[in-house]
C-alpha cells in the first residue's frame, strides 16, 4: 500500500524532546505514538483554537515531534544524535491552509504554481468528523470508478469492500485529476470506538497531463516518490540535483488488507478552488503482468540509485580534475600569449637609425627604416635642376625641363668641339 505518514511541519522555535511532547516513552510502538499524536493534534489544532495563539504553537510542536517519531529513519537519527542529525539531513515542511491567511495563501499558491512543492496539513474538522464516525461514506465497488468535485479543505469518503480472494491478490486505489487539481488520497483505520483514524496519506503529483496519487496493497514493498527531497537537493546544489533525483523514492507502509470494508477519502488540497477527481479501486489479480512490471521496475530503480551514488563520487572527482586542468589551460594560454608578445617586442627592436651629414650650411638627410618623410638613397643622386643655376624661384616645371635640356645640349656641343 502506498502512502506517507501524516505530518511533517515547520520547526518550532524552542525544540523539546519529541517523546516528552507526545508523552510517550522511547520504546513506544508506532501505534502508541500515532494514538498520542491524534489526541494532541485534535486538541490543539488551529481550527478549534482560532483565538488561542498558544494552542497554535503547541500544535506545531506536536506535529513536528510526530514527524520525527513517525518516520523510522528520522527517529533513528534523533535517538542516535539528537536534533543535530536531523538538521544535517533537513526536514520537510508543511503548512496549515486554514491558519495561513489570504495573503500568505496567495504566495503559497504562486510558489506551488512555479513548481515548488508545498505540503499542507489536513483540516482538523475533517479529522475530527472521521474520528467521531460522522462522515458520509459512499460505496466504491472493486472494478469501478467515481468522479466528483471536492471543496478545498474538505473530503469525500469512500468504502471499498473486498472479499478473501481479493484481499489475497492485492488491491490498488488510485485517484487522478485531468484538471491537474491538488488533492490528497487518505486511508483510515477503524478505531474501537467506531470512528476512523487517519493512517496514511498520499499527496497528488503531476504525471504528464494529469495529477495522480495511488495506494498499492500488493503484498510486497512498494515505493512512493517524495518530490520535496529533490527540491531540497536542487536548492542546496543545483548541479547535483540529478544525483538526488532517485533519493525521493521512499518505502511505503505496507499493511495487510483483510476482507471487509476499508475507508479511503479524497481531500481537496487546492489553495482556492474545488478539486476535480476520479477515484477507482482495482483488484491486482486482473493486472498480474502490470504488478510484476511494477515490482521489476522499482527494483531496477533501487539498483540505479545505488549506481548513481557511486557514480556521483566518480563524477565529483572527475569534475574537480576538469576544473584543475581548465584552470591550468587558462594559465598556460596566458603564459604563451605573454611569451609571443615578448618575442614580437624583441623583433621590433631590430631597427637602424642613421643621419647623413651634408656640407656646411646644407641640411642633413636622415635615413630610417619605415620612414615615409625621408628620401630614399637613390633620390640624393638625382640631379637637381633648379639648384644648378642657383635658382629656386618656383618657376613652372616646363621651363625647368627646357633649360635643363638646353644646358645638356650645350655641354654636348662643347665635348664634340
Amino acid at each position: 500500500m502506498a502512502g506517507s505518514k501524516t505530518e511533517g511541519p515547520s520547526t518550532p522555535a524552542n525544540r523539546r524532546d519529541p517523546y516528552e511532547v507526545l508523552s510517550v516513552s522511547r520504546d513506544s510502538s508506532d501505534q502508541e505514538i500515532k494514538t498520542a499524536y491524534r489526541k494532541l493534534a485534535l486538541k490543539y489544532h488551529p481550527d478549534k483554537n482560532a483565538n488561542n495563539p498558544e494552542a497554535s504553537e503547541l500544535f506545531k510542536e506536536v506535529a513536528y515531534s510526530y514527524s520525527i517519531l513517525s518516520d523510522p529513519e528520522k527517529r533513528r537519527q534523533y535517538d542516535n544524535a539528537g536534533f543535530e542529525a536531523l538538521d544535517a539531513s533537513g526536514m520537510d515542511m508543511e503548512i496549515d491552509l486554514s491558519n495561513l491567511g489570504t495573503v500568505n495563501t496567495v504566495f503559497a499558491a504562486l510558489f506551488s504554481k512555479l513548481g515548488v512543492p508545498i505540503k499542507t496539513t489536513i483540516s482538523a474538522n475533517v479529522l475530527e468528523e472521521a474520528l467521531n464516525g460522522t462522515v458520509t461514506v459512499r460505496p466504491l465497488p472493486i472494478g469501478t470508478s467515481v468522479s466528483g468535485k471536492v471543496e478545498k479543505q474538505c473530503a469525500h469518503f469512500f468504502g471499498v469492500t473486498i472479499n478473501e480472494e481479493q484481499a489475497e491478490s492485492g488491491i490498488v486505489v488510485r485517484v487522478t485529476s485531468a484538471a491537474q487539481s491538488k488533492f490528497k488520497l487518505l486511508y483510515f483505520e477503524q478505531d474501537a470506538s467506531g470512528g476512523y483514524g487517519l493512517a496514511l496519506q498520499e499527496d497528488s503529483e503531476k504525471a504528464g497531463k494529469v495529477t495522480s496519487a495511488g495506494m498499492y496493497f500488493l503484498h510486497f514493498q512498494v515505493y512512493r516518490m517524495d518530490s520535496t527531497v529533490n527540491a531540497l537537493a536542487m536548492a542546496k546544489d543545483p548541479e547535483a540535483a540529478f544525483f538526488k533525483r532517485l533519493e525521493g523514492l521512499q518505502p511505503c507502509e505496507v499493511s495487510e488488507l483483510k476482507a471487509g470494508t476499508h475507508i479511503f477519502a479524497v481531500y481537496g488540497d487546492n489553495f482556492f478552488k474545488t478539486a476535480s477527481y476520479t477515484i477507482e479501486a482495482l483488484c491486482a489479480k486482473s493486472y498480474e503482468d502490470t504488478t510484476h512490471k511494477l515490482r521489476d521496475v522499482e527494483a531496477q530503480i533501487l539498483r540505479k540509485r545505488t549506481e548513481l551514488r557511486q557514480f556521483e563520487m566518480e563524477y565529483r572527482k572527475a569534475l574537480a580534475r576538469f576544473q584543475e586542468v581548465t584552470n591550468r589551460y587558462s594559465q598556460e594560454k596566458q603564459s604563451v600569449d605573454e611569451l609571443l608578445k615578448q618575442r614580437d617586442t624583441v623583433h621590433s627592436s631590430f631597427t637602424v637609425s642613421r643621419s647623413v651629414v651634408a656640407a656646411s650650411g646644407s641640411s642633413s638627410t636622415p635615413f630610417s627604416n619605415g620612414s615615409n618623410s625621408s628620401k630614399s638613397p637613390g633620390e640624393d643622386f638625382k640631379p637637381e635642376s633648379p639648384g644648378e643655376d642657383g635658382s629656386s624661384d618656383g618657376k613652372d616645371k616646363s621651363s625647368s625641363k627646357k633649360r635643363w635640356f638646353n644646358l645638356n645640349l650645350k655641354g654636348l656641343d662643347k665635348k664634340s668641339g
